[in-house]
């Protein structure tokens, strides 16, 4: 059943430490931009964006002081090709900044540059956001533990990020979900490998608008995978329902999928699938892992009192005791992955 489930909307933002500035060092995530976020924050007017329909997108257009755009675009494109091709500017010479947005909505407030190469009008998106621990955290265990990998830099207070295609969740259930083409049996199956991937890393608020579904033709058929795009509630929350897609009810139609096309033992079989996956990335990258874990444990991405609440939440849903003795959100997520490698094993 789908509940009404309370999230912090005024979620901190969490800086970034300087254990976890070493760790983004170390594997190359840190970069020097040419643009911060603080910069694309210097406009005083803003024009509401519609999309094709007339209706808002919650997203607007800023308007800059004409002397300042030309440099403006030609920091963007040098942070693209950083992003890109570790800032080699040759893929941006025929390229210009068409549009920047500004997003109001969410914690991170992110600006969406949509880049266009004028040989063919071919076009990208980018992102830069307010850098945000939990954020990092979350794209990175994305990374190294999903199917799915990431492009993102981070320098100081700026993140920028790669875009992720894929139809918005909320629009899947509303324009696609009943499509004779697809197999009802697969989006079902998918829904279950997120919603475990999800629990077992604590990734927060995966509501239908805060996901993509990216479908892939197959020689016989479509597959389906479902992309976080919004990490920012990554083991903040105390209530674990927060981090079970299924209790959404913004999820409701991929919910009533699973219960009229899966069995129990088909649902306990994705289950086991996406816990196997995750435990041959975990054995692929335990050191990097370890590392990440070890930056983990001495920063702060949440409070004594939603640890307290989650712990118990979890000792109880596992009949475990042993989650009363985590006292961080990185001791609960290393014993996550601790009983997932011993259930794999048995």
């Amino acid at each position: 059943m789908a509940d009404d489930i309370k999230i912090s909307k005024k979620k901190p933002i969490f800086p970034v430490s300087v254990p976890l500035q070493k760790y983004l060092k170390n594997y190359q995530r840190e970069a020097h931009l040419s643009i911060s976020y603080t910069d694309l924050l210097n406009f005083k007017e803003a024009v509401p964006l519609m999309d094709k329909n007339g209706k808002d997108t919650f997203w607007e257009s800023p308007i800059y002081p004409p002397h300042e755009i030309e440099a403006l675009h030609n920091g963007l494109k040098k942070v693209y090709a950083m992003l890109k091709a570790s800032g080699n500017l040759r893929i941006v010479q025929h390229k210009y900044i068409d549009r920047i947005d500004y997003c109001t909505f969410g914690n991170t407030h992110p600006f969406r540059i949509k880049i266009i190469n004028r040989l063919n009008d071919v076009y990208d998106y980018f992102y830069v956001k307010r850098a945000d621990a939990s954020r990092i955290y979350g794209m990175e265990i994305e990374h190294l533990l999903s199917p799915n990998q990431l492009n993102f830099l981070v320098d100081r207070d700026t993140i920028i990020e790669e875009h992720i295609p894929g139809i918005p969740g909320d629009v899947f259930t509303k324009t696609h979900l009943t499509n004779p083409d697809y197999n009802p049996k697969r989006i079902a199956k998918e829904f279950v490998k997120f919603n475990e991937r999800c629990f077992i890393t604590l990734l927060g608020d995966m509501r239908s608008y805060n996901f993509v579904m990216q479908v892939t033709p197959d020689f016989d058929d479509f597959q389906f995978r479902i992309r976080c795009i919004d990490f920012d509630q990554q083991f903040f929350e105390g209530n674990k329902k927060v981090y079970l897609p299924q209790f959404f009810k913004e999820n409701l139609p991929f919910v009533k999928l699973g219960m009229e096309y899966l069995t129990e033992k088909t649902f306990i079989q994705y289950q086991q699938e996406e816990s196997s996956s995750i435990v041959h990335r975990l054995r692929s990258e335990r050191n990097r892992i370890a590392q990440l874990r070890d930056v983990l444990g001495t920063d702060k991405v949440s409070t004594p009192e939603n640890v307290k609440q989650l712990r118990e939440g979890l000792a109880e849903h596992y009949q475990d005791i042993q989650y009363l003795k985590c006292n961080s959100m990185a001791d609960i997520v290393e014993l996550n992955l601790k009983k997932l490698i011993r259930q794999v094993k048995m």
